[in-house]
């Protein structure tokens, strides 16, 4: 608990039977979190199996594979029908420290922020931490693209490590979304859609062999996602396209 809220942590698993416990270690470390929710993208490995052996842990698995978005649909609603007041997505495969939740949970639990992100951009370090090159270049381009379609200035749009108040994903429309990556970028836009403000902190970037990462060809259709959420945003606000997205 921290100031009496519930703090649930999510993660949107598949085929991380090797850094699941640690993941989940570092992540009650803390002290604060009063529940952990695996759901399980119909792992072909262990997965499911580790996570039910943690304790103060849900675990649900998807009969069929429903992708990255889909994944985190189940997690959403399931942290808001336990009763979750602050909840942080955490990626299983060890990519975002755990060490940030207190962080990022203090931000909201204060009250000064609805949505906090863990950055890899803030601080300069993401070359130096081994984000490849070629991605840290497509980053920085969405990230200007869609700050100027946008009207933000966030340092990036990319990051799978975020937290959220209960208030605000009552609010954000996510089941309109994709079922696959650009998900996580439709659900930012629609946060400034509804004019919230999205905090930063910084986070160590953190690349191995074993943490999940989109493939090349995969990236392409991400990146023309994210072009076409943030075209769609400016269109809507502009009144000349109306989109599931972006409700009136």
């Amino acid at each position: 608990m921290y100031c009496d809220k519930k703090i649930i942590v999510v993660m949107p698993a598949y085929e991380a039977e090797v850094t699941l416990k640690q993941t989940y270690d570092e992540v009650m470390i803390h002290g604060i979190v009063d529940q952990v929710i695996v759901v399980d993208d119909k792992s072909k490995d262990r997965t499911a199996e580790i996570a039910k052996t943690l304790p103060r842990t849900l675990v649900h698995r998807h009969e069929e594979n429903t992708g990255y978005g889909g994944n985190q649909k189940s997690c959403y609603k399931l942290a808001l029908q336990e009763g979750g007041d602050i909840v942080i997505m955490v990626h299983p495969d060890y990519q975002y420290t755990p060490k940030l939740i207190p962080a990022m949970v203090s931000m909201i639990g204060s009250g000064l922020y609805h949505c906090v992100l863990g950055s890899r951009i803030l601080g300069g370090y993401a070359l130096k931490g081994g984000m490849p090159l070629w991605r840290y270049v497509s980053n920085r381009f969405l990230t200007l693209a869609e700050n100027i379609l946008m009207g933000a200035k966030l340092s990036e749009y990319h990051t799978g490590y975020r937290a959220f108040s209960r208030e605000l994903l009552q609010k954000i429309p996510f089941e309109s979304n994709s079922d696959d990556f650009v998900f996580d970028n439709q659900m930012l836009a629609q946060i400034l859609w509804l004019n919230y403000t999205i905090a930063e902190v910084s986070c160590p970037t953190s690349y191995f062999e074993e943490a999940s990462s989109i493939n090349f060809a995969g990236s392409i259709k991400y990146g023309f996602g994210c072009l076409h959420t943030a075209l769609s945003f400016r269109l809507a606000r502009m009144k000349i396209v109306k989109s599931a997205l972006f409700p009136v």
